[in-house]
């Protein structure tokens, strides 16, 4: 099923919290965008934030091959029960066009964050309960014990916030088989100081976050990469950003690392809840 997954999501696709937004009023745009990126030649939507299954039941329909997924569902959030019937209602109408990517979120948004990994062990043997193959999920996963849990319960790996660096000592864990499918930031701005500037608003919202820098602790980064909105170095290794090629070049280091898949995120100075449509053209025409 491995290799089949991968087919299926291909080499590129978009990380988007905009995508997943349940606002009524933005239904047509959200359909409109996401019909685009089918036409663009994206293999994957990456449904951002908190998201669920049932965000993506609008844009599955709305659509005809592109894949959809979740990075990640929380599992503080969503009974495993109630995610394996939502997710046999969407396969029983369009079979293969969704993966459920799950994670355990951060102990500052999760009223309930106790023991993450043994609460992530205990959704995994609901799900299995529950009728959830172990190559219809993927984890967020970072560290070492979570890769071990998701080359032994999981399809695949979509470690969010990381470098090509990662991506090797992931790939390393998982072994061929797993998907890995890392997310980028990618910065269309040549300008090096503006560059990095969006990319530190964008950084600032995850360096309070422990989850983030004690992987980026653990690769290598100091406490002193992490002062400041983060080091040039840091931005360096977590960002794709400059002209095309240098774009182009930094998502070879993470396909030479060992990723499968990326999931592109656009970093600009709109918020996130936005549609950067040109930018994602762009990209499309940089992948080309």
């Amino acid at each position: 099923m491995s290799d089949a997954l991968k087919e299926t999501v291909g080499r590129y696709g978009i990380w988007s919290v905009g995508l997943r937004s349940e606002d009524p009023s933005r239904r047509g745009e959200l359909t409109e965008a996401a019909a685009e990126l089918e036409e663009l030649g994206y293999g994957t939507v990456w449904l951002g934030g908190s998201s669920a299954v049932r965000n993506a039941v609008p844009l599955v329909e709305a659509t005809s091959r592109i894949t959809y997924g979740t990075s990640i569902q929380s599992i503080w959030q969503h009974e495993a029960e109630d995610t394996a019937a939502d997710l046999a209602e969407l396969e029983a109408t369009h079979p293969g066009r969704f993966a459920l990517g799950l994670g355990v979120a951060h102990a500052r948004n999760t009223e309930q964050y106790r023991r993450p990994y043994s609460a992530l062990v205990t959704y995994l043997d609901a799900l299995d309960k529950a009728g959830v193959p172990a190559d219809r999920r993927l984890l967020a996963a970072l560290g070492p014990k979570s890769l071990e849990l998701t080359r032994d319960r999981a399809a695949g790996a979509i470690p969010y916030l990381v470098t090509p660096e990662h991506t090797a000592y992931a790939r390393e864990i998982l072994g061929q088989a797993p998907l890995l499918a890392p997310e980028l930031a990618v910065v269309l701005e040549t300008d090096p100081t503006r560059a990095r500037a969006l990319a530190r608003a964008f950084l600032a919202r995850y360096l309070p976050l422990p989850n983030y820098t004690n992987n980026f602790l653990r690769h290598g980064f100091t406490e002193d990469d992490l002062t400041d909105g983060g080091s040039d170095r840091l931005v360096d290794a977590l960002f794709a950003w400059g002209d095309e090629d240098s774009i182009r070049k930094r998502i070879s280091a993470f396909q030479e690392a060992g990723a499968d898949h990326l999931a592109l995120q656009v970093v600009n100075d709109a918020s996130m809840e936005s549609l950067p449509r040109d930018e994602w053209r762009r990209l499309a025409a940089l992948l080309a």
